[in-house]
């Protein structure tokens, strides 16, 4: 007997979805991912925090010298570069797990 409803699924492919779903959930590939995701959020809140804090340092620095500072500049940079890093993973754009997992800290050579 045919499956009158096509919407419903026909048993076997039901029981297809079913093993593949029962598969991703017990991967363990899955819940590490979860794991570094948490840990990768952790991270990226810090990081706007230090770039926060960047920002305003080098504010004030622009206040009382007239120049900003090149070493906040390089700090700056490689901090929006490490939170761009972690939103890509977070966003699943990239399987290359930020530092401290698989990758160095970005260059803090500042952009031009």
């Amino acid at each position: 007997m045919e499956n009158s409803d096509p919407e419903k699924p026909s048993e076997p492919q039901a029981a297809r979805s079913t093993a593949a779903l029962e598969e991703h959930v017990k991967s363990r590939s899955t819940w590490m991912r979860l794991l570094f995701i948490i840990v990768c959020g952790m991270l990226y809140a810090l990081s706007r925090v230090v770039v926060f804090v960047v920002v305003l340092l080098q504010f004030f620095w622009l206040l009382f010298t007239g120049e900003p500072n090149s070493r906040l500049t390089a700090t700056g940079q490689s901090f929006a570069t490490y939170t761009y890093q972690l939103v890509r993973y977070l966003t699943f754009n990239t399987e290359t797990r930020p530092f401290p997992f698989d990758d160095d800290w970005p260059s803090t050579k500042p952009l031009e």
